[in-house]
């Protein structure tokens, strides 16, 4: 049952995580994917001797460490607020959701925050091997972070490698490798570490492109376009390969979620990807209003991506709430039922054991096992709740692929016309300028198709959102949502600016830089 439930309290903690979250995504993709750019243009230096390459490396090393020093403020707010806001959360699943974070802390940033100060002040001062190593392992570093961080995430999304102990009300974890090797996290470490890749290219590319639109550092620019326009477009073609594997895991284990994405209210067999459409405006589960005002899709894509068969069924909302015995899908109605019977029965067990009643006890567990996977069901009182919110969804997904094609366009063509020396037109240049603010429009998109989609569940099929969150009086969280606000706000304009500044100084760090 909710009726206990402060949805107001719920709801402004959801919101105060996704506002962290989004704020410290700003930097965390530029972190990942420039220093990839920068090893390797130290590398070419090192193999070389070419000063100018070196100069473009420390350049833009500039510019990672004024993101790196910032980006870490903002993550260690996110971090507090498993503690402050999501405590029942972090008590039922922190034995498992902790062992990822812990190692990410131990193997990860250790590394990267070492090595980072030999990156930024050993220029000219160690040996240029060691320095260029150091440079790799903080690449390195930085990857393994969001490894381990990916993983805790894939875990919520396909709990797995766990089992719940009724004594303590707790997941306990029983296979390590499971979680770290499980379908979701693999894909989701290549999807996302990918989409840091792409964000970092298109950085340098913007940046570089204004540039040359201002006919400044003109050999410096058209080389940080070469490379990065390299890195990307083989980066954004990486994420569509593995954007397939994301699309199989969701129909597999998130059949809500992929009905979302697709606006997909009754199910069909040999099912059409939607390329482009309109949901009609108040469409509700269960209604008779038709699901679309117009739309056109690829015949039988859908199917095909989701279950490897042109012609299979894929589940639409109704047949998720309400059930489809032709189909053997079990009905949300259903689910809730049982999730009832298994609340009631872990109560009975709690109950027994405290007044020692040994019989009684076993009775209960029993029952509790036999439907204790559809215990995170009990907390809801209407099936329609088991749905996210279809249009947001279906809409974010729309303009993720959109943008992600676009930033395939311009990584081709910006790549060929720096290799043809014809970096001159100014609409390309400003195409170049735009790509870094799309590229992050896609990424942000992507993640709320992947977190918000996943809703109403913390812990996929497990532990709803409205039992998560901490038993606090809202208006703490109200507060401390906007104090968080004013201060990720400071620092957003902080970042922003010293970039800026950095930027209009270039390389030769005046004001109006070098033609050279």
């Amino acid at each position: 049952m909710i009726d206990f439930i402060d949805l107001s309290l719920v709801n402004w903690s959801r919101g105060q995580f996704a506002m962290t979250a989004m704020i410290h995504w700003l930097f965390i993709p530029l972190t990942i994917g420039m220093t990839y750019v920068i090893a390797y243009a130290q590398t070419i230096h090192v193999r070389t001797g070419d000063p100018e390459w070196e100069k473009l490396a420390k350049f833009w090393s500039k510019l990672f460490g004024i993101n790196f020093a910032i980006g870490v403020g903002t993550g260690i707010i996110l971090g507090l607020e498993f503690g402050t806001n999501w405590s029942n959360y972090s008590w039922i699943s922190g034995d498992v959701f902790g062992a990822p974070l812990a190692a990410e802390g131990i193997m990860a940033f250790f590394l990267e925050s070492t090595f980072v100060a030999v990156m930024f002040f050993g220029w000219g001062k160690v040996n240029k091997k060691f320095h260029l190593v150091s440079i790799y392992l903080v690449a390195f570093g930085a990857t393994l972070s969001a490894l381990w961080i990916l993983i805790a995430n894939a875990w919520m999304n396909y709990p797995i490698g766990m089992v719940f102990n009724p004594d303590t009300a707790r997941h306990e974890m029983i296979d390590f490798w499971a979680l770290v090797f499980s379908p979701f996290a693999v894909n989701k470490f290549l999807h996302t570490i990918t989409s840091g890749f792409v964000i970092g290219s298109f950085f340098i590319i913007s940046v570089s492109s204004w540039y040359l639109l201002k006919k400044r550092n003109y050999l410096l620019a058209k080389r940080s376009i070469i490379i990065s326009a390299a890195f990307g477009l083989l980066s954004t073609l990486f994420i569509v390969a593995t954007g397939d594997g994301s699309a199989y895991n969701v129909a597999q284990h998130q059949p809500a979620k992929l009905a979302a994405m697709e606006g997909l209210y009754d199910g069909v067999e040999s099912a059409g990807l939607v390329t482009v459409g309109m949901i009609t405006p108040g469409k509700k589960v269960g209604d008779d209003k038709p699901s679309f005002i117009f739309r056109h899709e690829i015949p039988y894509a859908l199917s095909f991506l989701g279950y490897r068969d042109i012609h299979a069924f894929v589940p639409g909302a109704n047949d998720l709430v309400y059930g489809n015995e032709k189909y053997n899908i079990e009905s949300a109605i259903s689910k809730i039922e049982k999730g009832k019977i298994a609340l009631a029965a872990f109560a009975k067990y709690k109950e027994a054991g405290k007044n020692g009643d040994e019989t009684l006890k076993q009775e209960a567990l029993a029952e509790f096992n036999e439907f204790q996977k559809y215990m995170g069901y009990g907390h809801f009182d209407k099936p329609e709740m088991i749905m996210p919110n279809i249009p947001f969804i279906f809409y974010s997904f729309r303009i993720m692929v959109v943008a992600g094609l676009f930033l395939i366009l311009s990584a081709g063509l910006l790549f060929y016309l720096a290799m043809k020396d014809k970096l001159s037109n100014k609409w390309f240049l400003h195409m170049g300028i735009w790509s870094f603010p799309i590229a992050m429009i896609a990424s942000m998109t992507g993640w709320i198709v992947a977190e918000v989609g996943r809703q109403p569940w913390t812990i996929q099929d497990l532990l709803p959102t409205i039992k998560s969150a901490s038993n606090i009086n809202s208006s703490a969280v109200i507060l401390t949502f906007w104090m968080f606000l004013a201060i990720l706000t400071v620092l957003v304009i902080a970042e922003v600016s010293i970039m800026l500044h950095a930027i209009r100084k270039g390389p030769d760090n005046k004001e109006g830089g070098s033609n050279a």
